[in-house]
């Protein structure tokens, strides 16, 4: 079917854009310059560095990877993010999570500068997105989500919209977006969560569906008006001994059942995992462009 929604080329379409800008940037002697903070080995967080490491040299921004073990103290991470906060030539900060437990990852994310935030995770910032104040930097896999919708010709203007999952990362951020007075938001949102009565009933009226809550699969086809749009932001491992390792990655929704109902859907992978690093690009160079008007 010809309804799925390509985050894999839109990103490349953010990332030929991005190389642009950081080519104007250099142009003007600025060179643009991102640091990734990972505390201890868990593998995910390596494979995802990795990554925006990739693709940070594909577009010409500057990268370095500060390595911490498991055992580092809070006070440790914390004096790098100060020093990192205080070097004029870092553009971005972004601290991989999950964080050790005993480290709190709500003082991390409020110790990196607002103006260095390119996670968009620092009070400030959540708080600009809440005031409609579109100087601040918005959440990457959000703001992706939102991209997706506008370069996809996806109506926004008071539509219908279920956000499922009340996270600080996603689910909450997502819906400000798209509550926000503005040419590509305006719409009606309603926030699912695990107390939510009839969730069914909610998606079953909404014209956008955004799955955000982490349960394998949990979006079935009755669940989806014809037509409708479906955003699956849902990354789960399940148990499957015909794959590779007994197990394999599925997103929120259940594709091959929900696909033939949609009338656009992200694939997963390839739908909306590639626009979270594209987003996280332009939010560094824009950092590096206000840092040196």
């Amino acid at each position: 079917m010809d309804n799925l929604i390509d985050g894999r080329a839109i990103s490349e379409q953010l990332h030929a854009e991005t190389t642009q800008r950081v080519f104007a940037l250099k142009s003007r002697g600025v060179e643009p310059k991102l640091v990734f903070v990972r505390v201890g080995e868990d593998p995910a967080s390596k494979v995802y560095v990795g990554m925006k490491e990739r693709t940070s040299a594909r577009v010409g921004i500057v990268s370095e990877t500060r390595v911490l073990p498991e055992t580092a103290t809070e006070d440790e991470l914390l004096a790098i993010l100060r020093e990192l906060n205080n070097d004029q030539s870092v553009h971005g900060i972004l601290v991989q999570a999950p964080l050790p437990k005993h480290i709190s990852e709500t003082k991390i994310f409020s110790t990196v500068l607002p103006q260095k935030d390119v996670d968009g995770f620092h009070p400030v910032n959540v708080g600009k997105l809440m005031l409609g104040d579109i100087t601040g930097f918005l959440p990457c896999t959000p703001a992706g989500v939102h991209e997706l919708l506008i370069r996809s010709q996806i109506k926004i203007p008071g539509a219908e919209v279920v956000v499922l999952g009340r996270g600080n990362i996603v689910g909450k951020p997502m819906a400000a977006i798209l509550m926000q007075k503005g040419k590509n938001a305006s719409a009606t949102v309603t926030i699912c969560h695990s107390q939510t009565r009839d969730i069914a009933g909610h998606c079953r009226r909404a014209d956008i569906i955004v799955a955000a809550i982490g349960v394998a699969e949990f979006v079935k086809a009755d669940m989806v008006k014809p037509g409708a749009t479906v955003i699956d932001v849902g990354v789960n491992r399940i148990a499957d001994p015909a794959a590779k390792g007994g197990s394999r990655l599925v997103g929120d929704v259940d594709f091959a059942r929900v696909q033939p109902i949609a009338g656009r859907i992200t694939p997963n992978p390839g739908g909306v995992g590639p626009m979270t690093i594209a987003m996280l690009l332009q939010n560094t160079v824009r950092a590096a462009e206000l840092s040196s008007p």
